[in-house]
């Protein structure tokens, strides 16, 4: 009697044990915080932390207290969508602060590499459609076409002047999280046919879409690329009200999308939103 009750209680705290690693295991939400321009700080479901394009330090809607990249906390990955000044511009400094990998074009990775801004061991090139999982192979970031321009500005130090460099082709990029999530960050972009393509394949339930127009879509071609090319869940609008030329409001942008199944939430730089 007494091996049996000893057996029936061993076989009790084996099935506690298993359901509550099960528990354990059950995924969480996924964080998303908007900084300003287009930084993005992205805390998967398993607690991995994605910052893609930091710009903070002289991004003038950033929030005070990210000018200082201590703030962002721990960082598992960097992704860089292009060269431009407003999306690489503290790429360096905060891989340096936290060791975290960078991910990015290969052309500007190349070039990051080449002139010292990067270190071969930290940085890796990859490409449109080309797949990786640097974080976990339940998370997968895939590179899609951004239709944009993506120079490098260096300042050479030997002679203090400033010099251009190839910065390769700019990305967007799909991120699936662990829970199935799909995050579509398009970087720059001006609309192309191929979105189209992007949402039917990809089915982002997230966009983070540029509004800002002169160098990327104004609010009317984001609500097009929106309402009948991609089509997610959600929209947020980034990119927009930095500089005089990025002109475009969330209004604007709403307003052009009527009647749409996508809800758009607008943030602050600085807000976070959970999904």
């Amino acid at each position: 009697m007494q091996l049996a009750n000893f057996a029936a209680a061993l076989l009790g705290a084996l099935v506690l044990q298993a359901s509550g690693a099960a528990a354990a295991a059950e995924p969480g939400k996924a964080e998303v915080q908007w900084l300003g321009q287009a930084t993005t700080r992205i805390t998967t479901p398993g607690g991995k932390v994605i910052v893609i394009d930091p710009w903070l330090t002289t991004n003038p809607k950033a929030p005070e207290t990210y000018k200082k990249l201590e703030a962002l906390g721990k960082v598992d990955l960097i992704l860089v969508t292009h060269g431009h000044n407003d999306h690489f511009g503290d790429v360096a400094a905060l891989a340096k602060l936290t060791g975290a990998p960078v991910y990015g074009p290969a052309g500007l990775i190349q070039s990051a590499i080449t002139l010292g801004i990067l270190t071969a061991e930290q940085a890796t090139r990859f490409g449109k459609s080309g797949t990786v999982t640097p974080i976990g192979a339940n998370i997968r970031i895939t590179a899609t076409h951004a239709e944009h321009s993506s120079e490098l500005l260096w300042r050479n130090p030997g002679t203090g002047k400033d010099e251009t460099h190839v910065g390769g082709e700019p990305q967007g990029y799909i991120i699936e999280l662990e829970n199935g999530f799909r995050i579509y960050h398009m970087g720059d972009s001006g609309l192309f046919g191929d979105m189209k393509l992007i949402g039917e394949y990809y089915h982002p339930d997230l966009v983070m879409i540029p509004i800002g127009g002169h160098f990327v879509m104004d609010p009317k071609d984001a609500a097009f690329a929106t309402r009948n090319f991609l089509k997610p869940k959600f929209a947020i609008p980034i990119h927009y009200g930095t500089t005089p030329q990025l002109k475009g409001t969330p209004e604007e942008y709403i307003k052009a999308l009527g009647d749409s199944a996508t809800k758009v939430l607008t943030m602050k730089p600085g807000d976070k939103l959970e999904f």
